[in-house]
């Protein structure tokens, strides 16, 4: 750890007299760099506005924590207004360079090539930069880091245990930074400490106390969006790859909802498909078909409803893709049966022998279809992101809807069926007529020739 600066060395170069910020939970800037908590040692003018307050997470903040600097801290002078900055109060054993005092005067934060952050810094030196703080930028000389993102276990935003209204982030360290930080804080009582990400400041804190336990409270102008973004930053600040924008596209809510609208037309023109083929090749069998995919559509809307509730599922474009493609996988169930049955018919048996013999046969090709899509839906799910993942959820979904049907009510449903005279007898529109199988008559019927008339004895 590098040692707490003292304010009590000789003058160092002439700070700004602009207002200390108020934090901020500015976002700008994310990319590689591990945000850092350093010590900056700050010289604030006693007028300021209050900043943030580091504290323990159960001790009570000053009411007011802008001190004036010290009887040796170097007195504040005006400088450009235009470009206010914080600098590091000098001290003798660690001290920026006269190249980073120079860089530090030199530097402009006003000018938007400052302000986009990737400096990824060396945690061991100084750093000159810049920081958006309170809706202004700033410029800052800060000390070598304290602790790095990788030593935060937790941060979260919370509202102030005693005052009930004031929203802070409540902070956590690992076993290894909360000795270093405790420390730290120790030595440094009224003095600064600033968050950086990306080579940028986030936020800006004033040490209030000492924290002996790493559990630390950062309070101070928060609604609970700030404190919510500043507690993000420092969860998830520090990430071990850079993002390089390659398209972007805005979608507006009207364009949105016409994609919604245009999903769902696609779904049902694809079910109103698979229906008229059913009826025209499968004629009174479609029956079984239209029964069997609109109980799958009532079992599958309450279970994703509940599913939205229960654990935030929301249905997407994606998802109704997933789901038309599901109607095709239950369509595929239904031909493979109904094949199935002809086969047996074709080959002589009755029809209720040949709704048994066809049902173990088609069964094993069902089963065998449904399990490859489930596990195909489960792969992309385990494995994809976004949208990718409600396709592969509604796909799984249904596929397991889908045999569950076809156990439970597609085949029984045939069985009753089967008994009917209607389909037993093979009328032309049932879709076991002779005519339609290619067969002269349907095994176990007679045909006129060799129905036998009742003679009335006399």
């Amino acid at each position: 750890p590098s040692p707490a600066p003292s304010p009590s060395a000789p003058a160092s170069p002439t700070p700004t007299s602009s207002p200390t910020p108020s934090p901020s939970a500015s976002t700008a800037g994310l990319g590689e760099a591990t945000p850092q908590i350093e010590l900056a040692g700050f010289v604030r003018q006693a007028a300021s506005p209050t900043p943030a307050v580091v504290s323990g997470a159960s001790g009570s903040p000053q009411a007011s924590p802008s001190p004036s600097p010290s009887a040796a801290s170097p007195t504040p002078t005006p400088s450009s207004a235009a470009n206010p900055g914080w600098y590091a109060a000098p001290n003798p054993e660690l001290a920026p360079t006269a190249a980073e005092l120079a860089a530090y005067k030199a530097l402009d934060c006003t000018k938007p090539e400052n302000q986009r952050g990737g400096v990824f810094d060396d945690p061991a030196k100084f750093l000159v930069t810049c920081g958006n703080v309170d809706g202004g930028w700033y410029r800052f000389l800060l000390y070598p880091t304290i602790v790095e993102g990788k030593e935060i276990a937790s941060a979260s935003a919370q509202l102030d245990q005693q005052t009930g209204t004031q929203w802070t982030v409540q902070l956590t360290f690992k076993s290894g930074a909360t000795s270093r930080w405790a420390k730290f804080t120790a030595a440094n009582v009224n003095k600064d400490t600033a968050i950086v990400l990306d080579g940028l400041v986030m936020s800006a804190e004033y040490i209030a106390e000492a924290i002996p336990n790493g559990k630390t409270q950062i309070s101070g102008n928060f609604t609970h969006k700030t404190a919510n973004d500043l507690a993000n930053i420092l969860k998830y600040g520090a990430l071990p790859l850079r993002f390089e924008q390659q398209t972007a596209e805005t979608v507006s809510a009207t364009l949105g909802n016409a994609e919604l609208h245009a999903g769902l037309l696609a779904g049902i023109i694809g079910l109103i498909l698979v229906l008229l083929y059913s009826v025209f090749y499968y004629r009174g069998l479609a029956v079984v078909t239209v029964a069997s995919l609109a109980l799958s559509a009532a079992i599958q809307y309450p279970l994703l409803v509940l599913l939205g509730q229960g654990i935030g599922y929301t249905l997407t474009l994606a998802g109704i893709a997933g789901l038309i493609v599901a109607v095709g996988v239950t369509a595929d169930s239904f031909v493979v049966f109904f094949e199935r049955l002809r086969d047996e018919i074709r080959e002589g048996n009755t029809l209720r022998s040949a709704v048994e013999k066809g049902w173990v046969r088609a069964r094993r090709t069902i089963v065998s279809a449904d399990l490859v899509s489930l596990l195909a839906a489960i792969i992309l799910y385990w494995l994809a992101v976004g949208d990718v993942r409600g396709f592969a959820f509604t796909l799984g979904l249904s596929t397991i809807v889908d045999l569950f049907i076809v156990f439970a009510f597609t085949k029984p449903l045939i069985t009753l069926l089967a008994r009917t005279a209607f389909f037993g007898n093979g009328h032309r529109l049932s879709g076991l007529d002779p005519g339609h199988l290619g067969v002269s008559r349907l095994p176990g019927t007679a045909s006129a020739a060799q129905r036998v008339v009742p003679v009335r004895r006399v």
